[in-house]
């Protein structure tokens, strides 16, 4: 028990000294005049060559000079302290030592007497966390956008009597990869086509993986025959039964080229925009239902029908197409029409290369997905 009290007793001098951080004394002008054995320990510098001889800021990066000049100092004088700014002190052998660092003005700022007290944190664990974290997150998207690109690079149905084109632009999110999707495939060779278009709550790897579950869900459906309305219904009981893709929102649509008879499901989803051969574009609000897994009661979910006759033009889109934190959603989806309706007859890769360059708003971070039919 001798012992322990006895390691308890150190002197001010060696707590200060040989503190789990470094401490710096420096005039308000950041002249160092005193510095702790732990200091010099981090950096190599001896204090002989420091004090006096040197300010806090010279032994900065040159950014870290400039930050010290323009905020920090300025912040002493106004507020009298700082606290937890990242900086990097270059240390003798010329690497560099991640810093935070925490001052105090101890006096009157406005004095001759001033004296700021500094502690330095060595943040090199935290840097390297840091460092970790990010390539982390950068190896989830990596992993995220390649499972993305997988499940849409898939070649579109081809076929004497229509052209079909897509088009996909991630949003601006940092490292998130987004969760919209399209797919076409045939559902009778040469004679039924089926469109999707779909939404998947949420960002990164869980999104993409969910969107992957769904998209595989759909095409196993539908080649049971289902119709749009009896399809939705069942992939409503997918998500509800295996807990996947809730709140998701998606448009399913069959169209039957020999007789262009169009049946569609939308399921809190945009509404598909009908371009006619012989006037203008319009938006089919038939066929709507509340998104995958949202209902308190499971119900059957309707659709819509249209006839399409050649020179029609048939657009389905995620809701990245048309909104814009600058104007009202109503707004953006007249937008969308009156372009459609300009630009009529370019063929269906030019235009949806052209509707995604005119509404994609800069400043949006959702992705932007369509699928564009012309007959």
């Amino acid at each position: 028990m001798t012992d322990v009290l006895a390691l308890l007793e150190d002197s001010p001098e060696d707590l200060y000294e040989n503190a789990p951080c470094g401490y710096l004394s420096t005039r308000l002008d950041g002249t160092i005049v005193k510095v702790n054995r732990t200091f010099e320990t981090w950096t190599g510098l001896d204090r002989k060559d420091l004090l006096g001889h040197k300010r806090l800021p010279d032994l900065l990066t040159a950014g870290g000079r400039i930050y010290y000049e323009t905020h920090i100092a300025p912040l002493l004088q106004m507020r009298g302290d700082v606290r937890e700014i990242a900086v990097e002190i270059m240390r003798a052998d010329g690497t560099r030592l991640p810093a935070l660092l925490n001052a105090v003005v101890h006096g009157n700022a406005s004095g001759d007497a001033a004296v700021v007290r500094t502690t330095i944190f060595d943040a090199t664990d935290r840097r390297r966390y840091e460092q970790t974290l990010l390539e982390a997150r950068r190896r989830e998207h990596d992993i995220a956008e390649r499972l993305q690109r997988s499940l849409l690079a898939g070649k579109l149905p081809e076929a004497d009597g229509f052209e079909l084109a897509a088009a996909y632009r991630p949003g601006v999110s940092g490292l998130q990869v987004g969760g919209d999707w399209h797919d076409s495939f045939w559902l009778e060779n040469g004679e039924t086509l089926a469109l999707v278009v779909g939404d998947v709550v949420g960002r990164g790897i869980e999104a993409a993986v969910t969107m992957g579950q769904l998209r595989s869900a759909l095409r196993a459906l539908a080649s049971t025959g289902l119709e749009p309305g009896a399809l939705v219904t069942a992939l409503d009981d997918y998500a509800v039964r295996y807990e996947v893709g809730a709140m998701t929102t998606l448009v399913y649509a069959q169209l039957h080229l020999s007789t262009g008879e169009l049946r569609f499901a939308c399921a809190g989803h945009p509404p598909p925009l009908l371009l006619h051969s012989d006037s203008a574009a319009e938006y089919l609000w038939e066929g709507r239902s509340p998104p995958l897994d949202s209902l308190t009661l499971a119900q059957e979910r309707p659709e819509g029908r249209r006839t399409l006759a050649p020179g029609s033009v048939l657009l389905l889109y995620s809701d990245g197409l048309v909104e814009n934190p600058s104007r009202p959603l109503e707004v953006g989806m007249e937008v969308l029409r009156q372009e459609l309706d300009a630009r009529a007859k370019e063929p269906a890769v030019a235009l949806a290369n052209a509707l995604v360059r005119r509404l994609r708003a800069s400043n949006h971070s959702d992705d932007v997905c369509l699928l564009i039919l012309r007959l």
